[in-house]
């Protein structure tokens, strides 16, 4: 064995005792100190082998040596947990990007293109071109413009309760109206839900108290199976989508009521239903939780306000907010130009 070698061996040796010295201390630190400068005096003769400044010098070195050490050691713990808090950051507004990207009806408009026509007979020809575009396009929709951009495909997703003389859209009508905690009311189990989990809560309708041993609960990825020994089950099917089994746990509360926590793989999406099969409810009514944004960090929360405001545009066919940047910049440029003639430019 190398000394280098019996060295960190000695030391790990050396860091078990001191720390089981620590532990067993009753003032910590302060403790653990006044102990071995109380074997230094009973044991050594440290405080008399050679001069008191000697020994205070010895102390002073030692501490000022492995005070450095420390110091960059901690030091390069907190780069590492800052890093590591930036890669997880990082990864939440992904996440948050890409679900948000699914969910949307259509793909990100492409930025302003500039087009220069070369010459004044051009340019007449491509306005008169686009003007018997906008007559053919004026026959074929008699009321013009106006019923064709109501016509267009791109419906936004209403969230929140429905208006006065609204109707809900035919392949939400039948499903129930989501209860206070955005899940509902059956009549076997009540169910809540966040965009990070939900909660089940079965009452126990035997006149009686419980155990737990009494209660039987399988999760597994997709599949859920909850119910009394010696009973059939009381809920039982696939999930509506994925849960971290690892995550997800069950609680009988007073005896009286199981309690199911099931932690969701995809954070960024509403269940209809807990289980397949039973009642649905309509997730376009679901109240948004706006307290979410608030537990992330000002540059997450930026992004995902942005992609949301984006989102939303795109819905109702309007510029996003980096459209809307960039046509801010080509109005700067054409004030900031007025020798330029901008009538020979088509903007698309």
């Amino acid at each position: 064995m190398t000394e280098f070698a019996h060295f960190v061996d000695m030391s790990d040796q050396l860091d078990a005792l001191f720390l089981n010295i620590a532990q067993n201390c009753p003032d910590g630190i302060r403790g653990m100190l006044d102990a071995f400068f109380g074997f230094l005096s009973r044991r050594t003769d440290f405080y008399y082998g050679a001069a008191i400044t000697d020994a205070k010098q010895l102390v002073l070195e030692q501490f000022e040596k492995h005070k450095t050490a420390a110091l960059n050691r901690h030091k390069r713990e907190k780069e590492e947990m800052k890093a590591k808090e930036e890669r997880e950051k990082r990864r939440r507004a992904e996440r948050a990007e890409e679900a948000l990207r699914k969910s949307a009806d259509n793909d990100i408009h492409s930025g302003v293109v500039i087009e220069e026509v070369k010459d004044g007979e051009e340019a007449e020809e491509v306005m008169k071109s686009e003007g018997e575009e906008k007559e053919e396009s004026a026959k074929l929709s008699p009321k013009g413009d106006e019923e064709s951009k109501e016509s267009a495909p791109i419906k936004p997703v209403k969230v929140g309760p429905l208006a006065e003389g609204e109707e809900e859209d035919e392949e939400d009508k039948g499903k129930l109206k989501p209860n206070d905690g955005n899940g509902a009311d059956l009549d076997r189990y009540r169910w809540t839900q966040t965009l990070q989990d939900l909660e089940v809560r079965i009452p126990i309708r035997l006149g009686r108290r419980i155990k737990s041993r009494d209660v039987v609960v399988e999760f597994k990825r997709r599949h859920l199976k909850v119910g009394l020994r010696g009973q059939g089950p009381i809920l039982q099917g696939e999930l509506y989508n994925e849960i971290k089994t690892e995550e997800s746990s069950w609680t009988l509360d007073d005896g009286l009521e199981i309690v199911l926590s099931l932690e969701k793989v995809d954070k960024m999406s509403w269940w209809s239903c807990v289980v397949k099969g039973e009642p649905e409810i309509n997730t376009r009514r679901v109240q948004p939780e706006n307290s979410k944004l608030g537990d992330l960090d000002g540059e997450t929360r930026g992004m995902v306000e942005k992609m949301m405001y984006d989102q939303r545009q795109k819905q109702l066919g309007k510029p996003t907010s980096d459209e809307q940047k960039k046509q801010e910049l080509l109005k700067k440029f054409m004030d900031a130009h007025p020798e330029m003639d901008f009538s020979k430019c088509r903007f698309d």
